[in-house]
């Protein structure tokens, strides 16, 4: 009986290189680069199997894989903010709502010219 862990199924693998792609980009700070790389990510995603048909030892790959997207999600979404709030200081105006932005949403119809 071997206690090494199974070999990654391939989906994984693919999944673990679409995240080196997107660490990548986010590392170059490549704004189309990144949105590409998150696209393939997700399909890498949408073409994983169903829990039940996993195997034992792909679990633990599985448990990093999700670790590292997590990291890279919370990577990207600080990368936005900051890129926001630079903007923001840049061109103010840009960060300015409409006043009657909701206009046509049910709440706000109250709202509009009679």
């Amino acid at each position: 009986m071997s206690l090494l862990p199974p070999p990654a199924a391939p989906w994984i693998a693919r999944l673990n290189g679409q995240l080196d792609g997107l660490e990548r980009a986010l590392l170059q700070g490549d704004a189309p680069a990144v949105e590409a790389a998150s696209a393939a990510v997700q399909a890498a995603l949408q073409q994983a199997p169903r829990s039940a048909d996993l195997q034992a030892g792909h679990f633990e790959a599985l448990r990093e894989a999700a670790r590292r997207f997590t990291q890279l999600r919370a990577a990207t979404l600080r990368a936005a903010a900051l890129n926001e709030r630079a903007l923001g200081s840049l061109l103010p105006d840009h960060l300015q709502k409409p006043t009657y932005q909701g206009l046509g949403q049910a709440g706000a119809r109250r709202y509009a010219a009679r």
